[in-house]
């Protein structure tokens, strides 16, 4: 018989980080773990306050149920759960695990053995304009050749003159330049800042305007110059009509999978199946989770063989997440095997 238990953990971001929702500090987040026949099984639930569909003020209270019922399997556990894509994705993840030969081996691979790697973005957070060249160089020493830089916070035009000298120093066969906006700009004045970073080749902007606004954002993908991408607008949208509805009326030349916000492994692969049927490029970006998760996430992704930069590079943003083998070498995520897994849960 199954034993369940869930247990919280906050990660410390080692240095504030910024976007335009405000400044991170710390990251809750909650692990599901199982146990039979002495294996265990480890699942993080990848809760975002502020910004996840299933923060709720009974969240914990469901992990609870979750626990109590998990004789109800993962199926069954899994379709009650349409309101909580976190938890879904923290059971997916613990059973996998459960069943796997090790409970980080969720998707034994060239990568989980370490001979294949994946290409990822450099992350750069918003902050004081030094703060942002000093990320900026640091990831071009690093060996990025994928940036994704959040904007919306500064003044557009110091942003721009970052990207300006940026592109200046590194043309666009050199290095791809992504931005996120997280919402920031308004449906007013986006367009006129859409046509000034399109000048600049970037690859793609990610949520240039706030989400739920399903019409001037149709509007805005079929006259942006440059390529959009839709993150938070697939936030909360559980129905697979709705899905379906969403990309058919805004027709978006990017969507974002994050597996904690959309439920999991079965969520990602209905947005991926519908991205398809409409010619719609996607990745995969993880979503503060820890390397547990993360490392859920790098694993699956790698079985996609999507070949572009993914998001998959926040293990390092924490001063108390948890040892294993992912590393970042030369813009690409890593699985050494020679590196244990450090988890005491």
């Amino acid at each position: 018989m199954i034993q369940a238990r869930y247990q919280k953990y906050i990660l410390n971001f080692k240095r504030p980080s910024g976007t335009s929702r405000g400044v991170l500090r710390k990251k809750e987040t909650w692990f599901l773990i199982l146990e039979e026949n002495k294996k265990k099984g480890i699942g993080e639930c990848g809760l975002l306050r502020g910004l996840s569909a299933d923060d709720r003020p009974d969240y914990e209270e469901k992990l609870g149920w979750v626990c109590s019922n998990i004789s109800l399997g993962r199926e069954q556990l899994y379709n009650e759960l349409w309101e909580f894509p976190s938890i879904q994705f923290g059971l997916e993840q613990a059973f996998t695990s459960l069943n796997a030969p090790t409970p980080f081996s969720l998707f034994p691979s060239n990568f989980s053995k370490g001979k294949e790697t994946i290409p990822i973005n450099g992350l750069i957070w918003m902050g004081g304009e030094t703060y942002m060249r000093k990320q900026i160089d640091e990831k071009l020493k690093e060996g990025f050749r994928c940036i994704k830089m959040k904007i919306g916070a500064l003044d557009f035009d110091r942003e721009i003159s970052l990207l300006e000298a940026l592109r200046k120093k590194y043309p666009r066969e050199q290095m791809e330049l992504r931005v996120d906006a997280n919402g920031a700009f308004s449906a007013q004045e986006v367009l006129t800042k859409l046509k000034r970073l399109a000048a600049l080749d970037i690859h793609s902007i990610e949520q240039p305007i706030k989400p739920g606004q399903s019409l001037a954002m149709k509007k805005l993908c079929k006259e942006s110059p440059l390529p959009i991408a839709l993150d938070e607008e697939l936030i909360g949208i559980f129905n697979g009509d709705k899905k379906e509805e969403l990309l058919r009326t805004i027709s978006p030349q990017y969507i974002i999978l994050k597996p904690s916000f959309i439920g999991g492994y079965q969520g990602a692969k209905e947005w991926i199946r519908l991205a398809k049927k409409y010619g719609i490029g996607w990745w995969v970006t993880s979503a503060l989770e820890s390397n547990i998760g993360l490392n859920a996430i790098a694993q699956w992704t790698y079985t996609l063989n999507n070949t572009v930069p993914q998001g998959l590079g926040t293990g390092a943003l924490f001063s108390n997440n948890f040892d294993g083998p992912l590393t970042v070498e030369q813009g690409r995520l890593h699985h050494k095997e020679d590196k244990p897994w450090k988890v005491n849960l």
